[in-house]
């Protein structure tokens, strides 16, 4: 685990994983599951949100998972992970799912999906991640996007407190 707290580019959290998605990865009709792309893209996050923190992060919301195209058995799916935004303990990652078949050379944009993490030190305690340099045109509106989705998260919490509090419930 890192304790160094110096601001890192967010080009340095830039994780690729690359799988092909095989009969046990469909579902009943026929395509690759959801379920199966949403872990991939889990994993890719957290390794972004790994190399950015220095150290263990573990997943605390999916704050968006937009299927845009079907994947098919037999394509082969390419994850592209960053870190977005950090707070104090938390990370954004975003991951862009592509996929091509090998075959045609048929290449889509499959998904794009948000994710959340918190940084844990030895103790399974959130600690402090290093603040994020966006440098380029595309980290800087990908940083943006992320404070709102992060403000958004934020209103949407508060509502949902003040209207437990308001009727009793848990």
């Amino acid at each position: 685990m890192s304790d160094d707290l110096q601001p890192r580019p967010a080009s340095e959290s830039h994780v690729t994983l690359t799988q092909m998605m095989e009969m046990t990865d469909a579902n009943v009709a026929g395509n690759v599951h959801g379920g199966v792309i949403m872990r991939l893209a889990d994993t890719a996050a957290a390794l972004a949100a790994i190399k950015h923190a220095g150290g263990l992060c573990v997943t605390v919301s999916v704050d968006e998972l937009t299927f845009r195209e079907p994947v098919h058995v037999g394509e082969v799916l390419t994850l592209h992970a960053s870190v977005n935004d950090v707070g104090h303990t938390s990370l954004e990652c975003g991951v862009r799912v592509e996929a091509e078949n090998p075959i045609t050379g048929r290449h889509v944009h499959a998904a794009t999906a948000y994710f959340v993490f918190v940084a844990l030190d030895a103790a399974g305690q959130p600690r402090p991640v290093p603040p994020i340099e966006a440098i380029s045109d595309i980290e800087r509106r990908r940083q943006r996007a992320a404070k709102r989705r992060r403000e958004a998260r934020l209103q949407h919490k508060e509502a949902t407190r003040a209207e437990r509090d308001a009727d009793g419930s848990v």
